[in-house]
């Protein structure tokens, strides 16, 4: 029978995927049909009730494309719906953050150097700071300050950089800056599901029902997908993080991510701008440049981690009789990068941030080590160090054993 390990890897691999799929679906119609609408143009022959046209080539073919503000006279008898590409990147990606942070290792939720605390606290914190954030964010939209389109992106900038310090002292740096993904792309899809597609159907009720349609629901609907336009590439940026300890492990990963929504607003200022034709906003890149030099100076400051504590839940992974064969193969192979600081050339961070500098090291990360020296041979690259396969075996043997014992 196939270990649940395996199980579980392909089966995150799996919702990554189609996570990845959905999202740049997703990501596509929302560029897609903000350039359009930026880029629509007033003509003399215009429908009735058009706001404006674009012709548009592509594929061998001519688009000419109308829009209408609130509706057209009639209703079509056919109309598409672009919403499951949204609905489908949450729920995978709620999926992941259950298979992986919730249901995975505490290690990926929890540091304790940051806060000691029972993982199903962490996971509590968890769901009701995904809910609360679309709370504030629906609140203050629907507030007089949503009225002030500048007013209302200074105030919603200062609450994602309180949620970024935030999570940083609570979850781990790479679920902190995860979950600041999640926290924002939970009002993008709320946004789809709560009312960019109720006000749309409301539309077409009132269409149907001959009444016409009020227009502050169009109005509403492009405010929030205008939002979720300049959210995107931040929230792309913390997906892709948990990849790069420069980003999460750092002392002040909190303030990288809060640059980085501002380095993602210049770029797509400059987009917008672009097919708006009002220009092209040159500045946005040196700007942008600029602030990402400082993300590069602040990811040296090293984060001071305080030493690792043994946790009795893993006893029967230093109790195994393997143990000390896996702590002498891990250090003579994987030392050389996997260390505070590596002497092995071009690695200057841990690979991951993760360090095997002692035993506590080496069992906090057990799974990962089974999974990518064990039962696959990723690691070490290249096998440089010339991990032996009866080594790779010992780790697995220790590994299934110990999980064994320990449920």
């Amino acid at each position: 029978m196939t270990d649940p390990t395996i199980i579980m890897e392909w089966l995150t691999f799996a919702f990554r995927w189609l996570h990845v799929i959905v999202a740049i679906a997703w990501i596509g119609s929302s560029f897609y049909f903000i350039a359009l609408d930026l880029g629509l143009r007033k003509t003399e022959h215009l429908p009735d009730k058009a706001k404006g046209e674009e012709w548009q080539v592509h594929g061998g073919g001519f688009y000419h494309i109308t829009k209408y503000m609130v509706a057209p006279s009639t209703l079509p008898e056919h109309l598409i719906w672009f919403k499951w590409e949204s609905y489908s990147t949450w729920l995978s990606g709620f999926a992941m953050l259950i298979l992986v942070y919730y249901l995975g290792n505490s290690y990926y939720l929890v540091d304790i150097d940051v806060l000691d605390m029972p993982k199903w606290i962490a996971v509590l914190i968890s769901l009701f700071s995904l809910m609360l954030g679309w709370l504030i964010y629906d609140l203050l939209c629907k507030s007089p300050l949503g009225k002030s389109q500048n007013g209302l992106m200074l105030v919603l900038f200062a609450v994602l950089v309180s949620m970024a310090w935030g999570y940083a002292q609570i979850f781990s740096g790479r679920a902190a800056l995860l979950h600041l993904g999640a926290f924002t792309a939970t009002i993008m899809s709320a946004n789809v599901f709560f009312l960019i597609i109720p006000n749309q159907k409301i539309v077409v009720k009132d269409l149907k029902a001959g009444r016409t349609p009020a227009a502050h629901l169009g109005a509403q609907a492009k405010q929030r997908s205008l939002h979720n336009n300049y959210l995107t590439l931040p929230v792309i940026f913390l997906m892709l993080s948990v990849h790069y300890p420069l980003a999460f492990a750092t002392q002040f990963n909190w303030l990288i991510a809060s640059i980085i929504f501002l380095i993602g607003v210049l770029i797509r200022h400059y987009f917008n701008s672009k097919h708006a034709r009002i220009g092209k906003p040159n500045w946005t890149w040196f700007l942008a440049l600029a602030l990402f030099v400082v993300i590069i100076w602040l990811s040296s400051f090293d984060k001071q981690n305080t030493e690792t504590i043994i946790l009795n839940e893993s006893s029967s992974f230093y109790q195994n009789e393997k143990f000390s064969e896996v702590n002498d193969i891990v250090l003579s192979r994987c030392s050389m990068c996997h260390t505070k600081e590596p002497f092995y050339e071009g690695i200057g961070r841990a690979p991951k941030d993760i360090i095997l500098d002692s035993e506590a090291d080496i069992v906090k990360y057990a799974k990962v080590i089974t999974l990518q020296s064990g039962y696959s041979s990723a690691m070490p690259p290249g096998n440089i160090t010339y991990m032996e396969n009866s080594e790779r075996q010992i780790i697995v043997k220790w590994y299934l054993e110990s999980v064994d014992n320990k449920s």
